[in-house]
């Protein structure tokens, strides 16, 4: 890993504001698509989200168990130490479409969890706070199995068909 790849981040409480970012942040979109997915009745890729936002809440109350009620510092969003545009776990929008397979929704699931896992592994990487460090390898770890777990479900889906849309959008030609 070079330097550039490492993110220093030197005390417990600003790594425990980070990860509670990336997990509030993960649930916040998740629960947006569910509920697009749901109003465009795609109701198995909503159930879907919304699940997998129910696994970001967990997270984020295990981040606040972790930090046991001491006051943790307030970012900015300009001042979080990812290089991405929103938290590692954000979905890239662009990505998304209302006619998404589960197939797909787990990919990009997937893709976020890799992205989590990997800004754990540059923290534990790039700083000096042996506690920081174990904290964000414990957390990395963590990250790694839910990409498994990604990675299980979506062997276990049947070939799914694409949907139709009974409604496309009215565009001139």
């Amino acid at each position: 890993m070079t330097d550039r790849d490492k993110v220093v981040i030197e005390t417990v409480e600003e790594f425990l504001v980070h990860a509670l970012e990336l997990e509030e942040a993960s649930q916040e979109q998740y629960e947006e698509l569910a509920d697009s997915m749901q109003v465009h009745n795609n109701l198995e890729v909503a159930e879907l989200f919304r699940r997998l936002a129910g696994y970001s809440h967990l997270h984020a109350e295990e981040v606040r168990e972790l930090a046991g009620g001491q006051q943790l510092p307030e970012l900015a969003p300009w001042d979080f130490k990812w290089r991405c545009p929103g938290a590692p776990e954000s979905i890239c929008m662009e990505e998304a479409h209302y006619l998404m397979t589960k197939s797909r929704a787990l990919e990009v699931a997937r893709f976020n969890e890799v992205r989590g896992r990997d800004f754990y592994l540059q923290v534990a990487a790039g700083t000096s706070s042996p506690e920081v460090r174990k904290l964000a390898l414990e957390m990395a770890e963590e990250e790694g199995w839910h990409v498994q777990m990604l990675e299980e479900w979506r062997a276990e889906l049947e070939e799914e068909q694409p949907l139709e849309d009974l409604d496309p959008p009215n565009t001139p030609e």
